[in-house]
């Protein structure tokens, strides 16, 4: 067993090869000390001392239409300095692979976007963006927004989404169906496919469920957001794909991807989960809305544990069936398979095939 300071200096004084030799050595990791010492700088542990706070509203509607908005009691209310809604959105959509998320749902559409902006298909949509002094202040104001929802058809589970005639979650797509995309994998002819099933020894056939799995990683999703020096809206958080975070935030407010900065601090736990945008373009859009008002203060949001769980991309719900064939001695000759997925596209497109 090694202790804290061996593990230390080891970590501190351990260099990587002078030369370009480096195939097969040992390299340390560049942020090995700081992370076994407690000093490295994840995203929940900025706090600078002017920073505003800024409350991130979900819908809490599963699948329902907004039919009108009213935050002026939030804004009203003492030490509330902003509230972002949809509005404020100049292109109200997003996406990894394509752009099939409202940044916020709001009453009004904008032909800018191709998604309906109105809909909310997610309890963890998000609604608005309360900016106050202090997080307390921030949440009691959220509750004092107030929406008016008509239901919408729920589309449950992948039977109800592929049922004939059943409710299109994104209506404004051009296929008549819930399916996104058909996707064909093959490696060998049907023929081929064919001979081995049935010159197979034992076929072993069955359909199994996936459900979404929470990454549940330790640190939960927050960042700060401010105008740097040279005028750029910078946010520090944590995420897997820099700039892709970069690409969807510069979209949603219809600005060069030159004028947006994105910086990580120490990820910790992601495993997929913190792929898709959770803080980033709110968390802009509140740097901005704050500029327009001549606020030049840094805002930070911080998500509790029950709003992580709620509110982040989960690893894919799905159904898989499988048929395998194989000969006397265990050797694979075929593989059929069907997967499908959930109810947005995000990384499945990428991640199921």
């Amino acid at each position: 067993l090694f202790s804290l300071d061996d593990v230390l200096v080891a970590a501190c004084t351990e260099r990587a090869p002078h030369n370009n030799d480096v195939l097969g050595a040992s390299l340390p990791k560049a942020d090995a000390a700081a992370k076994t010492s407690g000093e490295a700088a994840y995203a929940q542990d900025l706090r600078p001392g002017d920073a505003l706070e800024a409350k991130v509203v979900f819908t809490n509607q599963p699948h329902a239409r907004l039919r009108s908005l009213d935050v002026s009691a939030a804004e009203a209310l003492d030490g509330v300095v902003a509230v972002v809604t949809a509005a404020d959105v100049p292109v109200n959509e997003y996406g990894l692979t394509m752009f099939d998320q409202p940044v916020l749902i709001g009453p009004v559409n904008t032909d800018r976007a191709a998604v309906a902006s109105d809909v909310s298909r997610w309890e963890a949509d998000n609604l608005a963006v309360v900016i106050a002094e202090t997080a307390e202040i921030a949440t009691a104001a959220a509750a004092l927004i107030e929406a008016e929802w008509e239901p919408l058809p729920i589309v449950a589970d992948i039977d109800a989404a592929l049922a004939p005639g059943a409710p299109l979650v994104h209506s404004e797509a051009s296929a008549d169906s819930n399916a996104y995309y058909h996707y064909v994998i093959r490696n060998g002819s049907p023929d081929e496919v064919s001979a081995a099933f049935d010159s197979a020894h034992v076929i072993v056939e069955g359909t199994y469920e996936l459900p979404y799995q929470e990454h549940a990683f330790l640190q939960t999703e927050a960042g700060v957001g401010y105008l740097d020096d040279a005028g750029r809206i910078t946010i520090e958080t944590a995420g897997q794909w820099t700039h892709e975070d970069q690409m969807q935030i510069a979209h949603a407010l219809d600005v060069p991807v030159e004028e947006i900065r994105v910086i990580y601090r120490a990820i910790g736990g992601a495993f997929g989960g913190k792929e898709d945008m959770s803080v980033q373009i709110v968390l802009a859009l509140a740097v901005r809305k704050l500029a327009d008002l001549g606020v030049q203060r840094t805002v930070r949001t911080e998500w509790s544990r029950e709003e992580s769980i709620i509110g982040h991309h989960k690893r894919h719900r799905g159904r898989v069936h499988a048929r395998l064939a194989a000969d006397a001695e265990g050797t694979i000759l075929a593989v059929v398979g069907i997967a499908r997925d959930g109810a947005r596209d995000g990384v499945g497109r990428g991640a199921l095939p």
